[in-house]
């Protein structure tokens, strides 16, 4: 499949999200789509999938014009798009998921389409099991689940977006070698990527995106310099850290077990020191989400005891946590932080503790405007938190918390963001470390969480393999550690 984009304009109000965007993605090739976060990539694959409607343009099909509004109508064209969360149904399994779509009336056909199933697995060479259940499925295997439906549906121009943040290296190479493979049938694939490596491994061209324009498109091979200048104008530079002086025990778990997740939590001992960075590392669903959750107050343990600051807390609601001074960040950021249909404004004012039955909006708009200056988020206070970009919902969230939190739980904080906006991530949590806080992160990158932790804490099956500090320990051994196999 041929798809020609020709000065694509998106406008939001005075917000200009595509100005003018002009890109060819030939057949058979893998073609990248580059830039920060705000940059416009996003924006540009929801018009080309129909989700939503560009402001001017022509998109062209096997050199023909198409107008399409939904997508729906994108389908039939044979254009198919994986979102950042996979759109599924976890309570079904995975071959209902995988029938989505594609059945007609009553009649009963999933033998036919069990067929299919595992014809298309095999062919992939994906690890899926058509009676599992989708919500026990890792975001990996459910990125291929998604690529299956996709592809039944008759799809030959794939979007991914961002596909690579928060899974496995082992899902990683398998999801690269199927994409490799849909090349060689002849169909195209647009990857959207902040990252620089993943495009250097898989993409035949790349074009780079910059504040909704076009700032370059090249082919094989890569000059990384040169498409960092076209990312960022300025090279940015990696996060600093000041020396901190680690203070006492905030948070302390003993023979902590806890359900949720694909292992859940068992006999988890450790601490937490005040100022301490600690970085949390395993494949998804190995425990560490379980382990956020209960020290959040989300989940409430099944055995042991969670104290804070020397207190027994096991067993009390979110509310006497928050109370406490702990927040917790998920990785979901619009189906557990924020609100989607609400604007920023209505965020702030959602979290005025004052007293009156009144909503002081002035004040409540006034506080949306200074937070959108000071974290550099891209809206204005009459902005809905849905039209942001990842990068700027993340800045959002990060802008709700208090200045007096005592414990910072943070579920994939960087995931899905370009190198610039993950280290401004990373120099503002350092601020809150500087004044005690405790900041603990969970991460699917092992270089990130060895640039920016001061320990690393592994989960394997449930249960805590290591426990190390970042300068006594080296990618090669998390590694080890992270599969099952620490000494």
């Amino acid at each position: 499949m041929r798809i020609d984009i020709r000065d694509i304009h998106k406008h939001y109000g005075s917000t200009r999200a595509n100005n003018g965007i002009t890109l060819t993605v030939k057949p058979g090739t893998i073609h990248g789509i580059l830039g920060e976060n705000g940059a416009g990539k996003s924006t540009l694959m929801k018009i080309l999938s129909g989700y939503i409607r560009k402001t001017s343009g022509k998109i062209l099909v096997n050199g023909s014009v198409c107008d399409y509004h939904t997508p729906a109508q994108a389908a039939k064209l044979g254009i198919g798009m994986l979102y950042q969360e996979p759109l599924d149904f976890p309570p079904l399994t995975v071959l209902d998921n995988f029938m989505a779509g594609q059945t007609r009336g009553i009649k009963n056909q999933k033998d036919f389409f069990r067929k299919k199933f595992e014809s298309l697995v095999d062919h992939f060479n994906f690890t899926l099991n058509a009676d599992g259940a989708v919500e026990k499925l890792t975001i990996g295997e459910r990125q291929q689940l998604e690529i299956l439906r996709l592809l039944a549906l008759g799809t030959e121009g794939l979007i991914l977006d961002e596909p690579t943040t928060g899974i496995s290296r082992e899902q990683k190479e398998s999801l690269f070698q199927a994409l490799k493979k849909l090349a060689s049938e002849g169909k195209s694939v647009l990857l959207v990527s902040h990252k620089l490596q993943d495009a250097e491994t898989l993409c035949d061209t790349v074009t780079v995106l910059r504040e909704g324009v076009v700032t370059g498109s090249v082919d094989q091979p890569y000059d990384a310099g040169a498409i960092l200048e076209m990312m960022f104008g300025v090279l940015p530079g990696t996060p600093s850290r000041s020396a901190v002086e680690y203070g006492e025990t905030v948070l302390s778990m003993k023979q902590v077990y806890g359900s949720g997740g694909r292992t859940g939590l068992s006999n988890c001992t450790t601490s937490i020191r005040q100022g301490e960075m600690v970085g949390l590392a395993g494949l998804g669903g190995s425990g560490q989400e379980v382990f956020l959750r209960l020290a959040g107050g989300i989940k409430k343990p099944s055995m042991g005891s969670i104290e804070l600051l020397g207190e027994e807390v096991q067993g009390k609601n979110l509310h006497a946590f928050k109370k406490d001074g702990v927040v917790f960040l998920p990785a979901s950021r619009l189906e557990e932080g924020l609100m989607p249909g609400l604007n920023i404004t209505e965020h702030f004012a959602l979290q005025d503790q004052g007293d009156g039955l009144f909503v002081k909006w002035h004040e409540a708009s006034g506080t949306a405007q200074a937070k959108i200056k000071k974290f550099r988020v891209m809206g204005t206070p009459e902005s809905a938190v849905e039209s942001l970009s990842g990068g700027n919902q993340q800045r959002l969230l990060l802008s709700l918390l208090s200045k007096d939190s005592k414990l910072l739980l943070l579920e994939q904080p960087t995931r899905g963001l370009d190198v610039e906006s993950a280290n401004w991530v990373w120099w503002h949590l350092h601020k809150y470390c500087l004044r005690k806080t405790s900041v603990v992160f969970s991460s699917s990158d092992l270089d990130e969480i060895l640039m920016v932790a001061d320990r690393v804490i592994v989960f394997f099956d449930g249960r805590i393999v290591k426990d190390v500090k970042k300068d006594e320990t080296d990618i090669d051994e998390l590694t080890r550690a992270i599969v099952g196999k620490a000494q």
